[in-house]
């Protein structure tokens, strides 16, 4: 399951300010896993369903744009 950045109105690009969680970290539907910026204004993205961190594919620091995939969840 991808974690994607959420739609933030006219914002065409963001940058990820930091990750809450780590590789193999468990999530549940609903928790902040990453802190992106986007016009100076900081915004949590949340996980999309329940499931532990597989892959994260935007480090912090690394520029990315609204609904790109930033990291996956894998089911259990």
């Amino acid at each position: 399951m991808d974690i994607v950045v959420p739609d933030l109105g006219e914002v065409g690009k963001v940058q990820l300010v930091r990750w809450l969680v780590g590789l193999g970290d468990r999530v549940q539907t609903g928790d902040a896993v990453a802190e992106v910026e986007a016009d100076k204004a900081v915004f949590v993205v949340e996980a999309p369903g329940t499931g532990s961190v597989d892959q994260i594919l935007v480090g912090a620091g690394e520029f990315t744009r609204p609904g790109e995939t930033i990291a996956r969840l894998r089911s259990r």
